[in-house]
């Protein structure tokens, strides 16, 4: 897999449900559960993997101290995983070129790469923003995956 084409193509199977593996500060890996959508880099402009994280998550103060992560997503027995870098965007941490408007937009798009739909976007607004939730974008580096 040399893009983000296979990863894309499962995220309808199962909502973009995806394990999300980042490290703890003893070096063991956390795997968790997120709903994981292909969206382009509200900087970049590139196609990056995203998704969102509460503001309390252990995850999160896993990826402030080693920005790097694994996500797998499967639908059936196809499977696709993205591997790198992350740049996070919440409150607690600025992402240069997303102001608080832009962070709005950028969780609502998060939301919707991985298939959700909402009938009450100020409701999500004000769950995202009273939970300080953060949007994780990972650039991927390594990509695999079954056809």
């Amino acid at each position: 897999m040399t893009d983000l084409t296979d990863f894309t193509q499962l995220i309808a199977g199962d909502h973009g449900l995806s394990v999300v593996s980042t490290l703890r500060p003893d070096g063991t890996i956390r795997s968790s559960v997120v709903n994981a959508g292909v969206l382009d880099h509200p900087v970049t402009a590139r196609p990056v993997v995203g998704f969102v994280v509460r503001g309390d998550a252990r995850k999160l103060s896993d990826l402030r101290a080693r920005p790097y992560v694994s996500v797998v997503l499967r639908a059936g027995w196809r499977w696709a995983s993205a591997e790198g870098p992350v740049e996070l965007a919440g409150p607690g941490d600025s992402l240069p070129g997303v102001d608080a408007e832009g962070l709005r937009l950028l969780l609502r798009g998060v939301f919707s790469a991985a298939g959700g739909t909402h009938d009450d976007w100020a409701t999500y607004d004000r769950v995202m923003a009273e939970e300080r939730r953060t949007v994780v974008l990972l650039t991927p580096e390594r990509l695999a995956g079954n056809p």
